[in-house]
């Protein structure tokens, strides 16, 4: 495998990290000038980091009702998934299936130990071999590049102002004169919306750098193109329910589930036609090298 140190992603996730970084030490500190002590302030960041980065993972397979599955339950995906990493020398992750019509996969787990891919079952019916291969080579490479673990710190961040936002409007509506609770509010309103782009922002990028590392991993971009082509001409009948319940796990999805003109400017994935261009000229490339 031909796998080349991705800097320009690597300088941005540590851009977005150092931005956030900036971004609640003021909220913090605004916070705690509204009133709430420090050592509430710590409670509340330390109980949800401990939450979200030891079971983010679990989390996130139980929103898609995605069960880990075994070598005898699915022998030819293992297989796959085993090759697959061994050839982006990584530990070999998890397998979890989920039971969904909509063809779709994505990775989780806080490290490259402790990572799981997981794909649905109409993942599975609708791709051809090589691209099933490409598409876990493209949740590989997003743990080989540790995105999961940037972007589940970087959605705490911005979850903890949304969740302020939520409680502190239904606090502040039943007393009038908490004038401090309503500046912690807007505040944190504001954080959640910053916070909102960057990560969007950033996760646009992994994308691209996802799907280069996995044409580095199989040598085949064309397959993932093909497998992207096939999945977003499905994703135009994924069902209202579906958009409902799995539109949360939009960061992690190889191929996000949009929905009307606000879904698409705050996609956290670039638009596929443009990926699919991406990986058209690296087969070319890989042609005349």
């Amino acid at each position: 495998m031909n796998w080349r140190t991705d800097w320009g992603l690597r300088s941005r996730m540590a851009l977005t990290m150092f931005l956030l970084f900036g971004l609640y030490i003021v909220f913090i500190g605004v916070l705690v000038a509204q009133g709430m002590g420090m050592s509430g302030v710590i409670v509340m960041v330390g109980l949800f980091s401990f939450v979200q980065y030891y079971f983010s993972d679990k989390l996130a397979l139980r929103s898609m009702s995605a069960k880990k599955v075994t070598e005898q339950e699915h022998p030819e995906l293992h297989d796959m998934v085993t090759r697959l990493s061994r050839q982006a020398d990584l530990p070999k992750p998890a397998v979890a299936v989920a039971q969904s019509n909509v063809p779709n996969a994505f990775a989780t787990g806080r490290n490259q130990r402790n990572a799981t891919v997981a794909v649905t079952t109409g993942l599975m019916q609708t791709l051809n071999r090589d691209e099933l291969e490409g598409v876990i080579a493209h949740e590989l490479a997003h743990i080989k590049n540790r995105d999961v673990m940037v972007m589940t710190i970087a959605s705490f961040l911005s979850s903890v102002a949304f969740i302020i936002v939520r409680w502190g409007w239904l606090l502040g509506g039943n007393n009038r004169n908490a004038a401090p609770v309503w500046v912690a509010i807007l505040i944190s309103l504001v954080v959640w919306v910053v916070s909102f782009f960057l990560i969007r922002a950033l996760s646009r990028y992994r994308e691209y750098s996802a799907d280069r590392g996995a044409a580095a991993i199989t040598g085949k971009p064309s397959a993932l193109a093909s497998a992207l082509m096939k999945i977003s001409g499905r994703m135009d009948q994924v069902p209202e329910r579906d958009l409902r319940d799995q539109a949360e796990m939009n960061a992690f999805f190889i191929i996000p589930i949009r929905s009307g003109f606000i879904g698409k400017i705050a996609s956290t994935h670039p638009p596929t036609e443009d990926r699919i261009d991406r990986l058209r000229q690296l087969e070319r490339e890989l042609e005349t090298a």
